[in-house]
C-alpha cells in the first residue's frame, strides 16, 4: 500500500522560504506523477504543483514563479522549494500521486506570519 510521509513545514515569515520533503514508500516511484497539494484553513485541498515521471513541471497560478517542484528517484522523494512566502500560503500540505491515492500523508503544517 502507498504510503507519503511529508516534513520540512513550520513557521516563516513573510518573504521568507521552506523546503518540504515528502518521502514515498509501496509504489514504483520512478514511474509515478507526483503533485503536492495543500489546504488552508476553511477551504477545500487545492493542487499546488506537479512533477511527472520524466521530470516536467507545472504550477499553479498562484505559486508560479515562487515554489520549484522537483524529485530524487534514488530517494523516493519529492521535494517542494517555497520562496517569497506569502500569508495566504499558510495550511497543511500534502504530496499524492498525480491522481490522488485514497490514502494521504499527515501532512505538513505551514504558516506564513511575521
Amino acid at each position: 500500500q502507498v504510503q507519503f510521509v511529508e516534513s520540512g513545514g513550520g513557521l516563516v515569515q513573510p518573504g521568507g522560504s521552506l523546503r518540504l520533503s515528502c518521502t514515498v514508500s509501496g509504489i514504483m516511484f520512478r514511474s509515478a506523477h507526483m503533485r503536492w497539494y495543500r489546504q488552508a484553513p476553511g477551504k477545500q485541498r487545492e493542487p499546488v504543483a506537479t512533477v511527472l515521471n520524466g521530470g516536467t513541471t507545472t504550477y499553479a497560478d498562484f505559486v508560479r514563479g515562487r515554489f520549484t517542484i522537483s524529485r530524487d528517484n534514488a530517494k523516493n522523494t519529492v521535494f517542494l522549494q517555497m520562496n517569497m512566502a506569502k500569508p495566504e500560503d499558510t495550511g497543511v500540505y500534502y504530496c499524492n500521486l498525480l491522481t490522488p491515492a485514497t490514502v494521504w500523508g499527515q501532512g505538513t503544517q505551514v504558516t506564513v506570519s511575521s
